[in-house]
């Protein structure tokens, strides 16, 4: 059995909807519990995050921001 393995995305000067984009892109090469780490400086990335959530199902484990960076740890659930 191997551990849960987490999995960092670079998203930094990148604009909506790309973040978003990449993220999909990854966590469908992810296992179920495999977890994705996303630094983003977009504006609208907590929102479209948060939504993108919604949409796929898939676990928000956090979101914290440091100036302009963005940082969210999302959960492959599905």
């Amino acid at each position: 059995m191997s551990e849960s393995q987490i999995t960092k995305l670079d998203c930094r000067a990148l604009n909506c909807p790309m973040p978003i984009v990449k993220i999909a892109k990854a966590i469908r090469t992810l296992s179920d519990g495999d977890k994705i780490e996303v630094v983003a400086t977009d504006p609208a990335f907590k929102a479209d995050v948060e939504a993108w959530i919604r949409k796929t199902g898939q676990r928000l484990i956090s979101f914290t921001e440091e100036g302009k960076e963005k940082t969210a740890i999302i959960e492959k659930i599905k």
